[in-house]
Parts: C-alpha cells; sequence; structure tokens
C-alpha cells in the first residue's frame, strides 16, 4: 500500500508538471487568471488531454507488460511480443491507403483498433487450445513478423513520399495535438482491457508454480489465455489507435517495480499500471523541453531509454545463467 501511495503521489506530481511546462511556458499566474485568459485555451484543450492520455496509456502499457511477463515467465516479455501492438500499427497503416475516407475523424483508431482485436483473434489460432507458454509465445512472434512485413509492404506500395511520410510519422508515436475526444475514444477498451488482465491474478499466481501446478490447483489455462489476449489486446490496442507505437514501457516498468513488490505477479499490476502512466508521462515532459526546432517524438524517446535498459537486461540475465 505505501509503494502504491507513493507512485500515485508521483504520477500526481509529473502531471501538474505536464500541465505547465512545454514550448510555451504558463506560468502558476496563469492558473488564477480570468476565465477569459487566452492561455485556458493551451490548458485546456492540449495540456490536459495530453497528461490525461499519457497517465491512460501508461497504466495500459505498464500493467500489460506486468500480466505477460508473469504468464510467460519470461522477464523480456512485453504487449510487442504478442504482435498485438504490431497488429494495431498495420491496421491503422491501411486506412491511409482509403483516400478521402482515411481522412475522417476516428479512422485511423478504429482501423488501429481492428487490427490489435484480429491480431489477438489470430493469436489464439495460431497458438491453439491446448498450447504451451512456449508456443504461445512463439505464435506472437510470427503474428509480429507477419504484421511488420505488412507495414514494410504499405510503405514501399504508398502512393506518394506524402503517404510515406505521414505513416513513419504515425508509426514513431507520440502525443502531440492529441485531444479530449482521442482520451475518450481509448477510454473505455483500456478500461475493460485492464479489468480483463486483473481477472488473471490468480492465475498468475499458480502459473509461477509451472503449468501443471496451476492445473492441479484448479487454473483453466485456455480461459486464463482468452482473459490475457483479450485484457492486452484492448488495452495495447487503443494505445496504439491514439498515439502510436510507444514501445519499453511494459518491458521497463515491470522490472523498476519488482524488486520492491516481491515474487507474485498479481502484485505487480497496480503498481506497473500507475508506474507506467508516471513514466509516460515523464518521457512527455522530457521531449516537450528538448532544445529541438521540432519536437521529439515520444516513440523514439522511449525507445532510446528502453534499449539500453534491454541491453543491460540481457547482459544481466546472461550472468546469471553463466
Amino acid at each position: 500500500m505505501r509503494l502504491t501511495l507513493m507512485l500515485i503521489a508521483i504520477t500526481l506530481v509529473l502531471a501538474a508538471a505536464s500541465l505547465l511546462v512545454g514550448k510555451a511556458q504558463i506560468p502558476l499566474t496563469a492558473w488564477v487568471a480570468a476565465a477569459d485568459d487566452p492561455r485556458w485555451v493551451v490548458i485546456l484543450e492540449l495540456r490536459v488531454p495530453r497528461a490525461a492520455l499519457a497517465i491512460l496509456i501508461g497504466a495500459a502499457l505498464g500493467m500489460s507488460g506486468a500480466a505477460l511477463q508473469g504468464y510467460t515467465r519470461n522477464p523480456l516479455a512485453d504487449p510487442a511480443v504478442l504482435g498485438v501492438s504490431s497488429m494495431a500499427a498495420l491496421g491503422a497503416v491501411l486506412t491511409f491507403y482509403l483516400g478521402a475516407l482515411g481522412n475522417l475523424p476516428g479512422v485511423v483508431p478504429a482501423g488501429a483498433m481492428a487490427g490489435a482485436l484480429i491480431g489477438a483473434g489470430i493469436l489464439l489460432a495460431l497458438a491453439g487450445i491446448a498450447s504451451s507458454v512456449v508456443t504461445f509465445v512463439l505464435a506472437g512472434v510470427v503474428l509480429n513478423i507477419v504484421a511488420g512485413a505488412g507495414v514494410s509492404l504499405a510503405l514501399s506500395l504508398a502512393p506518394d513520399p506524402w503517404a510515406v511520410a505521414e505513416i513513419v510519422n504515425w508509426l514513431m508515436g507520440a502525443l502531440t495535438d492529441r485531444s479530449a475526444a482521442d482520451f475518450w475514444m481509448a477510454l473505455p477498451f483500456v478500461v475493460i482491457g485492464m479489468g480483463l488482465i486483473v481477472g488473471t491474478g490468480r492465475a498468475l499466481d499458480a502459473l509461477t508454480l509451472g503449468e501443471v501446478g496451476a492445473q492441479s490447483l484448479g487454473v483453466d489455462l485456455n480461459r486464463t489465455r482468452w482473459l490475457l489476449v483479450s485484457g492486452v489486446g484492448l488495452a495495447a490496442g487503443a494505445s496504439v489507435a491514439v498515439t502510436g507505437v510507444v514501445g519499453f514501457v511494459g518491458l521497463v516498468t515491470p522490472h523498476l517495480l519488482r524488486p520492491l513488490v516481491g515474487a507474485r505477479p498479481s502484485a505487480l499490476l497496480l503498481p506497473s499500471a500507475i508506474g507506467g502512466a508516471a513514466i509516460v508521462l515523464l518521457g512527455d515532459i522530457i521531449v516537450r523541453l528538448l532544445p529541438a526546432a521540432a519536437e521529439v517524438k515520444l516513440g523514439v524517446a522511449m525507445a532510446a531509454f528502453g534499449g539500453p535498459f534491454f541491453l543491460a537486461l540481457l547482459f544481466a540475465m546472461r550472468r546469471r545463467m553463466a
């Protein structure tokens, strides 16, 4: 409980900082200014939705990563390992080929959500009903490769350089110019997805004994797989739908918090959600403060941080296995 309260306090502080900082500095005096002060437009229309969306997608990705690491007993697992994020990206990229229809509000997010849900369904079909965790992970790898090839094909067949630039720009992932409509669009899917993930908590704890041990305790592995894939598909898919691909949050957050929580996977779910929100908020604040002509994409910044973390994790695992 103490850790949870501390993480909530850190997230609230970062959320407040997110409202104050940016390319255009808004001093504290603006908060007590009259309602017709033009700075309130920046606060309410740009910064509040941006901070709220950072909290939402951070929580979704952080909890998804913790659940996947608990299920697979693999410290390198995150939402991308299932291929759901890649399928969501593919679904969004394909909407750029719809011409005028692709410019309608909500078309890109709808394509991303459709890709995520289709990816989850294909994953279940590839893994089979009675598959092992290894088969399940390999099915996710196959799905990831196919989705990546689809995105590459879409880029190579793009009708003009502007379409390529638009696709690449979206794939980098960012919270720039997101509105309250994006937040409300993603919210129900993320909430439902996280609820399904929380429902796997008991099964994740039992799986620490292995699949045979979990089954001896009465855990329905097939039901657990359905809940997990559906939950991650909805939560991570909705995140990709509104922000593009923001990686490494689901990988890094559980590793930072696991020494403070312990080995029980269910106990890590809520702290990872709050910690993921704090990490995305911090990353978004940093990209706004970097001295660059154009704002660095959040997905690029998270990769710059997560890549070295991933390598350090691999070296640590190698030393333990030696």
